[in-house]
């Protein structure tokens, strides 16, 4: 059952999947993502307030300004599709859940995580800056 109807979320989505992010709705489409051969970049999207503020801009300013970027951006809605969220949280364990937060994968391993506290506890560009040093290491 979904937290939030459709049309609060829409623009919220489309906020990640505008900038070439693939909205994953099942765990089948997670697990075969987080899986695949190559780099992921996995973002926890929400609706709360850290997410709008430093998360999203935060996975669209690093991929944009990164020579080095992930083969794959993907994303699930945490509160909304809530299998494919708990699928894609069986992968970043043993990190606890959070939302929003980013997971960057290489060959279906977890590589590098970014929980919400580091979010909502940084600036902007502490966030962007966290994700261009794991790009350039594993991408």
């Amino acid at each position: 059952m979904a937290m939030y109807p459709e049309y609060m979320v829409a623009p919220i989505r489309e906020d990640l999947t505008s900038a070439g992010f693939e909205q994953l709705m099942t765990p089948e489409e997670v697990e075969q993502a987080v899986k695949s051969e190559g780099t992921v970049l996995l973002a926890v999207n929400s609706v709360c307030g850290c997410a709008a503020s430093k998360a999203r801009p935060a996975v669209k300013m690093a991929v944009a300004a990164s020579d080095k970027k992930p083969a794959k951006l993907v994303t699930v809605f945490a509160g909304m599709e809530q299998e494919a969220t708990a699928k894609a949280r069986e992968f970043m364990l043993p990190y606890p859940p959070s939302s929003p937060s980013i997971a960057l994968f290489k060959d279906g391993e977890l590589v590098h995580m970014i929980e919400r506290y580091h979010i909502e506890g940084n600036d902007l560009n502490r966030v962007v800056e966290n994700l261009q040093g794991a790009f350039e290491a594993y991408c």
